[in-house]
């Protein structure tokens, strides 16, 4: 009996045993399976917290822990139910929240190609392009809502200012390539001794060479990235910028400053695709237009460094008849230096995270994500707070397939295949570009880009010119005329300014040091007369006579003898080249006084363009802004004075200043990562496009009609408005 019993009482025991080892194996599987619901259950809660903003805090609580910072993936073993990955796991070997743990192998869990196991993903060998391609689309969403929640744990500080001022050199740069060209326009064309024919072409052609530098940098910071490109782009701007303010020949200078507009046409597209990467959505729309009162500040620094170095024409040296280097060089080259400044201070800027994360480079992301988070937090005194970012989600890459050279290949054409790949890159991003889902949205930008710069470039032409010649007409109204005089044995050492000489006889009569500023002698006989050091700035003869005069050390050669007769006179040491004299321009000071205050006029809107961006709206903004400025320019039509017509000139670019920033906002926000420096690019093509027509347009009507340029800049302005209050709003928008 009691062996009985205890045979059985063992059975028991036995059985026991059995069924506690096959509950703790099947815990465990049961576990694995918890986890990994549990980590699709994590992520997917925490990307829909931007979907439903009641539930955001339960969310957020779902994605932290609870001191604010992410979870980790696993989740808490019990005693008797422990994973694998914490069984025999030795507490030397422990990582802590927030290390970085590497990225897995692409392949690791998977089969291999051609391969399919059953309750395993089917291989890409498999699938279609299509299926690759919705595949990434749901990829990019998910790592948009991620990253957002990235940027807001690394905060808004520190790191983010150092960026803004080194992007806001890059952009002030642009805004000096702009306004030099009008300013060294005149100085230029007069020092080099452009015909008629050739005058003109500066302004066109430097705008040509940033249409296509627009297009090309920001399509190839895409497929490069956004500093690299940009630093290049801005080392190209100040190379040819330094050098044309040295060529002598007119075909060189254009050929230089061709260049440099090449160069700095990136840096709009890049510098708001870039400084847009490392914002949070709630910051974004004001801190870009902070950005944008760089633009401001260069227009402002090109405008009163030319007041104060291009009148004084004592700045200047010559080596020789062969090489002159007159002030407006000087000027040239001070205008070179906030792009010599960007690119020093940009190569201790690291890449944007947000273009690494889209190529595929997890690590590199990691890294300056990390650089991010630990600037800001040293700045505002916690520098023990923890980067617990350890897993981001990359898109599917989707690599093209394309024919490598040999290593043994020449290097030349290596150079060559590199070059036709990365165009042929840029042209099928430019594709893209237009098909859905962003089509629509880039024909409207292009429109709003195009009306917006035809109406502001046109205008900008035309109100200095206009006001020139308001001016040349008061100064014509002061005109000395003198009719049938009569000198002799007189000598002439003080400046004639501004007088109309008929009929004259000047005899035995000098002309010594003295100078002739906008004088004209009709019809007038010099006889016997001796000219010395003289210069004759906007001065002629026409139908003169000159019998036995000799001419030492003047300026006076057949372009200005019109139609004049020379007999048995001299001329000795002629001045080569086109005299400059900026001492006593009556125009000078005030032309660039009055682009100074223009310039400045625009700080107000800019303010307030910053400050109510994320409270009225981008399109609002947009919107508003054109249709006001578009109305403005009626009351052009009243302006009969100089005062009046530098009031609605401010007037003008404070109401534009608006519509400006909302536009950079706006295009920043809505192309996605892989596309955003390509559709940036072209619109900013689009605009300085505009610029070139409007150049052309509005300089040909400039003291012809005031209704033509009236009509056409503000019917351009109000159409653009409407277009663009049509754009989707882009307020709410985390970057895709």
């Amino acid at each position: 009996m009691d062996e009985t019993h205890n045979n059985r009482t063992s059975l028991v025991r036995g059985a026991k045993d059995i069924a506690k080892e096959a509950k703790r194996q099947a815990a465990k599987n049961f576990s694995k399976a918890v986890d990994r619901a549990s980590d699709e259950y994590l992520a997917h809660r925490s990307y829909n917290r931007f979907q439903n903003e009641d539930e955001e805090e339960d969310n957020y609580n779902n994605y932290t822990q609870q001191d604010g910072h992410y979870a980790d993936n696993g989740a808490n073993d019990d005693d008797g139910a422990s994973s694998d990955a914490t069984e025999g796991h030795d507490d030397e070997d422990e990582i802590y929240e927030g290390e970085y743990q590497g990225v897995p192998a692409y392949n690791e869990g998977k089969p291999q190609d051609g391969q399919v196991a059953l309750g395993q993903p089917v291989s890409d060998s498999l699938k279609s392009r299509k299926e690759l391609e919705n595949e990434r689309q749901a990829d990019e969403e998910e790592l948009a809502q991620q990253y957002e929640l990235i940027m807001q744990e690394c905060g808004h500080g520190r790191f983010q200012w150092q960026l803004y001022f080194v992007l806001g050199l890059a952009l002030m740069s642009d805004g000096v390539e702009v306004f030099v060209v009008g300013f060294v326009l005149p100085s230029a064309e007069t020092d080099m001794c452009v015909p008629n024919s050739g005058a003109g072409w500066l302004g066109s052609i430097v705008y040509l060479g940033m249409m296509f530098g627009a297009f090309f940098w920001g399509g190839l910071s895409d497929k490069v990235g956004r500093r690299q490109v940009l630093l290049i782009s801005m080392s190209v701007n100040g190379f040819f910028a330094f050098l044309s303010s040295f060529v002598q020949g007119y075909s060189m200078f254009l050929f230089c400053r061709m260049v440099s507009g090449f160069g700095i046409g990136g840096a709009v597209p890049i510098v708001f695709s870039y400084f847009a990467e490392v914002l949070a959505r709630e910051k974004r729309g004001e801190h870009l237009s902070w950005l944008c009162m760089f633009w401001m500040i260069g227009g402002i620094y090109a405008s009163a460094m030319a007041w104060a170095i291009i009148p004084h024409y004592g700045w200047s040296f010559s080596m020789g008849s062969a090489y002159q280097f007159h002030s407006w060089r000087v000027f040239v080259v001070v205008c070179a230096l906030p792009c010599v400044s960007a690119v020093v201070a940009l190569t201790f800027m690291p890449e944007s995270p947000r273009f690494y994360l889209e190529v595929g480079k997890h690590d590199e992301a990691w890294m300056v994500l990390k650089h991010i988070h630990d600037t800001n937090m040293r700045a505002r005194g916690e520098p023990e707070r923890v980067f617990t970012v350890n897993r981001i989600k990359i898109p599917r890459q989707l690599d093209e397939l394309v024919e490598m050279q040999r290593d043994s290949a020449n290097p030349a054409l290596k150079i060559l295949f590199k070059i036709k790949t990365e165009f042929r890159g840029i042209w099928l991003n430019l594709i893209k570009c237009f098909s859905y889902p962003v089509k629509e949205n880039t024909v409207k930008l292009a429109a709003v880009w195009f009306t917006l710069s035809f109406g502001y470039y046109g205008l900008s032409v035309w109100f200095p010119d206009v006001i020139k010649h308001l001016q040349a007409d008061e100064y014509a109204s002061r005109v000395k005329i003198h009719n049938n005089e009569r000198t002799e044995d007189f000598t002439f050492n003080f400046t004639l300014e501004n007088q109309i000489h008929r009929n004259g006889v000047f005899l035995n009569d000098r002309f010594i040091g003295m100078k002739f500023k906008a004088v004209t002698f009709i019809e007038s006989s010099f006889l016997n007369c001796y000219f010395e050091d003289v210069s004759s700035v906007g001065s002629s003869f026409k139908n003169c006579t000159f019998v036995d005069s000799f001419f030492y050390n003047t300026d006076i050669d057949d372009a200005k003898l019109t139609n004049s007769r020379v007999i048995n006179s001299s001329f000795h040491h002629n001045k080569t080249g086109c005299q400059m004299t900026f001492d006593d321009d009556y125009s000078a000071y005030w032309v660039y006084f009055v682009n100074f205050l223009g310039t400045l006029a625009v700080l107000p809107g800019n303010i307030i363009s910053a400050l109510l961006m994320d409270k009225i709206g981008r399109l609002s903004m947009l919107g508003g802004s054109m249709v006001l400025s578009g109305i403005s320019c009626f009351f052009l039509w009243f302006g009969t004075t100089e005062s009046m017509m530098i009031f609605m000139l401010c007037l003008y670019n404070g109401l534009s200043i608006s519509a400006w920033n909302s536009l950079d906002v706006v295009t920043a926000e809505l192309y996605p990562t892989d596309r955003r420096g390509t559709g940036f690019g072209f619109c900013n093509a689009m605009c300085k496009l505009a610029a070139v027509l409007g150049n052309l347009i509005f300089g040909s009507l400039v003291g012809i009609t005031k209704a033509i340029p009236i009509l056409l800049a503000s019917s351009v302005l109000v159409g653009g408005g409407l277009v663009g209050l049509r754009l989707p709003d882009t307020r709410a928008n985390v970057l895709m």
